[in-house]
Parts: structure tokens; sequence; C-alpha cells
């Protein structure tokens, strides 16, 4: 019989999780230090600073050509990209709304990454802010 714990996971997926859960740990330090209702810039950078102190390599502000029958269109900018396999997309909203959820899996297309996190930073407790997605 087959059982959840038989289940082995593959090393990218146990990376990736892991991945996945140092980024959180980091935006929730950041939080916890400077609480909610500051401007997503100003997490932005805390946050890049936070990876900084643990290790983890990002790029910030990349800038990301979507394609339009055949037309290349310039002007959408990832807020993040983590060890080249994570986006993270940040906000800093007392709610987020329904497009954000697009707007982070149309960056997954066109980037061809597999795993996105939304981190909205303008709520009390971070973690009801912080949602996962996966192509």
């Amino acid at each position: 019989m087959l059982t959840v714990d038989s289940i082995q996971q593959s090393p990218d997926v146990v990376q990736i999780n892991s991945l996945t859960e140092r980024i959180i740990g980091a935006a929730i330090e950041v939080h916890k230090s400077l609480g909610p209702g500051l401007l997503e810039s100003i997490y932005e950078e805390a946050l890049c600073h936070e990876f900084g102190l643990i290790g983890l390599a990002f790029t910030r502000q990349m800038p990301v050509t979507m394609i339009y029958k055949d037309k290349e269109i310039k002007g959408q900018v990832l807020d993040l990209v983590v060890e080249n396999q994570i986006v993270v997309e940040l906000k800093s909203l007392s709610r987020t709304p329904e497009i954000c959820q697009a707007q982070i899996l149309s960056y997954l297309r066109a980037t061809g990454l597999k795993k996105g996190l939304l981190i909205n930073f303008g709520l009390p407790r971070l973690v009801d802010g912080i949602q996962r997605f996966s192509l």
C-alpha cells in the first residue's frame, strides 16, 4: 500500500521546497522587524538585505519581455527572482486583489520558471499574506 509518508520526493522538489521555506522565513523576519504599513520598496530593500545575510542569491527588478503575436513587448518587471528558480512578487496592501494572482502566473509563464511566491507585507500577520504558485 502506498502512503503519503512512503512517497519519495525528488531531490528537485525537496530543494525547491527548502528554498521556498528560506524565502518565507526571511520575509517573516523582515515583517517582524518592520511591521505592516510601509511602502513596498522598503520591504523589497529589507528583504534583499535579509537574503544577503542568509546567503540567498537573487535578481532584483528583473525586466521580462512578453511575446504577443511574434512581437516582443517590454515593460514587465519582476520584483525578485531568487536562486534563478522562484519568482517573488511583493505587495504592501490591506488585502491582495485577485489580479495579483494573475500577474504572478503571467510572470511564471513569461520566465519559464515553475514556482512563485506572492508576499503581501500589508497584513498584520504575514502568514496570512503569503501565497504559493506553481505551473
